[in-house]
């Protein structure tokens, strides 16, 4: 189990406080259905449709330049900022974040923080909601597993206590005022590809296509990797540093989760503002951070501790006790 800021906020509060709030309502699971399955679902249904139109440089730019802002929004804003609290930035960048995190459409700031501050406090363990060791460790109980930690915990319309694992997000008035405007940010972040395509071109080919790619399949494509952060980097990889769960690091999903798929190291220390602490882990995420810091838009960056680290570390990197096993 990991500790940290984001444990401190779990214990916030007079009393013991439920693992969840209420049901979603059935229009929000209904929601939640369209947004995991539908876009593989068009992604089979659409494409020899589109690939016909071919794919224009557009709309390679258009589903670029979102899938940057709207992960980084996730990684660095939703993630490293707000859940884990691995620095302090200023009130328009900490706006600017939450309101591109939202644009990926993973839910609000406060929802999305409790649910990994949730997970943190249980990682692995009875209280996680998208652990793959749920159901067991033999290869049936952890296919059953992998499935429900990538998208089936989604679908069970369980929404983790925001009272008790982020009182301080909702505590916050700009961060509300974004969580409330949650719907019309998901809609402009699928919308606005589609305008900007059909404006370029004059066309409604380009508005289609700038929908599809810039805006379905970006959207696809980013919560699946973020997905896989929770799934495969449970038990895919390998774990060169202690940790009370089964995190691991698995470099594959590194550049395209932006430095999160090195998990065992975030799980280790995970008030660190860079996960990619080993020679050679690129962390997309940490280097941003970097520039914020330099420009002087934030501070107090918990950068990792050698000292820290090294207290942690079982092996070197690649070596047989550090293979998830």
């Amino acid at each position: 189990m990991a500790t940290g800021s984001g444990q401190d906020a779990a214990q916030a509060g007079p009393g013991p406080r439920p693992l969840l709030d209420a049901p979603q309502t059935a229009a929000a699971g209904a929601a939640m259905w369209v947004f995991v399955v539908g876009p593989p679902l068009a992604l089979v249904a659409v494409v020899p449709f589109a690939w016909g139109w071919g794919l224009s440089a557009l709309d390679v730019g258009m589903a670029a330049v979102a899938y940057l802002v709207s992960g980084f929004g996730l990684t660095v804003g939703y993630h490293r900022l707000f859940t884990h609290r691995s620095f302090k930035a200023r009130r328009g960048l900490r706006i600017a974040l939450a309101v591109a995190g939202s644009l990926g459409i993973e839910g609000s700031p406060a929802q999305w923080v409790a649910n990994h501050r949730r997970h943190h406090a249980f990682a692995d363990r009875e209280g996680d909601p998208h652990s793959p060791w749920r159901y067991g460790t033999d290869t049936r109980a952890l296919l059953k597993g992998l499935l429900h930690a990538h998208v089936g915990w989604m679908l069970k319309r369980e929404l983790s206590n925001r009272a008790r694992f982020a009182p301080d997000i909702d505590a916050d008035p700009d961060l509300r005022l974004v969580g409330r405007l949650f719907g019309p940010l998901a809609a402009l972040s699928l919308v606005a590809p589609a305008l900007v395509g059909g404006l370029v071109t004059g066309t409604w080919t380009g508005a289609l296509t700038g929908f599809f790619w810039a805006g379905v399949i970006r959207m696809a494509l980013l919560h699946h990797v973020t997905w896989s952060v929770n799934s495969v980097c449970h038990v895919a990889g390998r774990r060169p540093f202690a940790s009370r769960d089964r995190a691991t690091n698995f470099w594959p999903l590194a550049l395209l989760s932006f430095g999160e798929s090195w998990h065992n190291s975030h799980h280790a220390d995970p008030t660190g503002a860079r996960h990619g602490v080993l020679p050679g882990q690129l962390d997309p995420s940490a280097r941003l951070i970097r520039v914020f810091e330099r420009l002087r838009w934030v501070h107090d960056v918990r950068w990792p501790s050698a000292d820290r680290l090294g207290a942690r570390l079982l092996t070197e990197p690649g070596g047989p006790r550090g293979s998830a096993g």
